[in-house]
């Protein structure tokens, strides 16, 4: 397949982030890796959309923090980006939301991220400055509409606008999806338009069995064709992307917890006097 008629995807992570942890950011990179060797699909972008504080998890520290420690995590990806809106919504926001709101605003500033799809630093997936002077492009009250004719001929030699196919993935391990499973706890019109609409790029944990769990449900029985199971030689333990156990070793001073979290958010947390004194 040729660049313009693979389909171009970003990928989107939903969670609490309690702190993220290097488990999260590897999540990312395996998934992508695995699209791009499917020579269907090329990652443009990759956004971390941390849960609003009212979302009640206990121990759930302030959203303040968990945007700052996801910065830190991701500064020095040229891809990986975080997004703030979901916290700064009103209230707590479904991840079905979520997706629709990042979906919503791709279509308003598409011509803006495909003139820069070869060059993925530079690419504004979510809400942070390019440069000191330049206001986030998710908070910016002027978002661009879909480019006309004319301001696609001036997109750069890369493509046009309408020739590409720009897909938003949910991005999950396979962890969220069991928990589809579970009656009651999903909105069943939600499912189908995270699953059937969207889609789902499924990092699996602990060797789950992905295909038992899928046919545990009939809406992902339905669109199973819609779900993307990673799939390499890397065995992922839960323990490295849990956030519970990194706050359980930071609890108990544990010196494993370097190989949970990346060394500038161990400094944040420290430093705030985060997870510390608390448990859950």
């Amino acid at each position: 397949m040729t660049e313009t008629t693979k389909t171009h995807v970003i990928l989107l992570a939903c969670g609490s982030f309690n702190p993220i942890t290097k488990g999260h950011i590897q999540m990312f990179e395996r998934a992508r890796d695995y699209l791009h060797k499917t020579g269907r699909f090329i990652v443009i972008g990759g956004i971390v959309s941390p849960v609003h504080d009212s979302y009640g998890k206990q121990g759930l520290v302030s959203s303040r923090h968990r945007l700052i420690m996801c910065q830190l995590a991701v500064q020095n990806s040229d891809w990986i980006r975080v997004d703030p809106w979901e916290c700064y919504q009103d209230t707590w926001q479904t991840t079905c939301s979520v997706l629709e709101h990042h979906r919503d605003l791709m279509k308003r500033v598409t011509g803006c991220i495909l003139s820069n799809v070869n060059t993925p630093s530079m690419t504004p997936v979510i809400g942070q400055p390019q440069n000191e002077t330049s206001q986030p492009i998710y908070q910016n009250s002027n978002v661009p509409t879909k480019p006309t004719a004319d301001e696609n001929a001036n997109l750069g030699t890369v493509m046009r606008y309408e020739e590409i196919e720009l897909r938003i993935l949910l991005l999950c391990g396979s962890d969220l999806l069991e928990s589809f499973c579970i009656p009651g706890l999903w909105n069943e019109a939600d499912m189908e338009v995270i699953v059937g609409d969207f889609g789902i790029v499924v990092v699996p944990r602990d060797a789950a069995d992905t295909d038992r769990i899928m046919n545990h449900s009939s809406i992902l029985r339905k669109y199973k064709n819609n779900i993307m199971v990673v799939k390499d030689d890397i065995n992922h333990p839960m323990s490295v992307v849990s956030s519970t156990k990194s706050r359980l070793a930071l609890q108990h001073g544990d010196g494993h917890v370097v190989d949970y979290l990346s060394q500038p958010v161990i400094d944040y947390i420290l430093k705030s006097q985060l997870y510390i004194n608390t448990s859950g």
